[in-house]
């Protein structure tokens, strides 16, 4: 199968995120500014970067880390994975393949397919899970609604 090389689809476009706070070009924010933005705690923020999961967040002259627009991006990717029950090991192992490059196209493809399909699966589960709520809600609807007639 031969991959077309395209300009990359902003993650923006693919996930909806909330707005930024600044327009590109002026997006340099603080760890607090990004937890803010984010609901993310600035410990679990550092936490993403220790552990590989953000990819390299600049820094100014005194050391601060600076984020981005991208940054919010990834952020916003990465919560939605969050959502879906994708294990953080999972989420690192997707970051090192987005930073090795485009030849990791397949792999990437091949661990989200994996984890879309579980993602299924569950979605699957908890739909059954809803008709037998509904089942029930409507019995005792059922007769309650006889109760109050009789």
């Amino acid at each position: 199968m031969t991959v077309v090389e395209t300009a990359p689809v902003p993650l923006s476009l693919c996930l909806t995120p909330t707005p930024h706070p600044r327009p590109a070009g002026q997006d340099r924010y603080t760890i607090s500014e990004v937890a803010e933005h984010t609901g993310l705690s600035a410990h679990t923020l550092r936490w993403y970067e220790r552990i590989g999961l953000m990819p390299h967040v600049d820094r100014n002259h005194t050391g601060q880390r600076r984020f981005t627009n991208r940054d919010l991006d990834w952020l916003a990717l990465v919560g939605k994975l969050r959502l879906t029950g994708m294990p953080v090991a999972d989420m690192v192992r997707y970051a090192e393949l987005v930073r090795e490059g485009r030849h990791t196209y397949s792999a990437r493809e091949e661990l989200l397919t994996a984890h879309r399909d579980a993602v299924r699966q569950r979605i699957a589960e908890l739909q059954s899970t809803l008709d037998v709520l509904d089942y029930k809600i409507d019995i005792y609807a059922d007769a309650r609604r006889a109760s109050e007639r009789a």
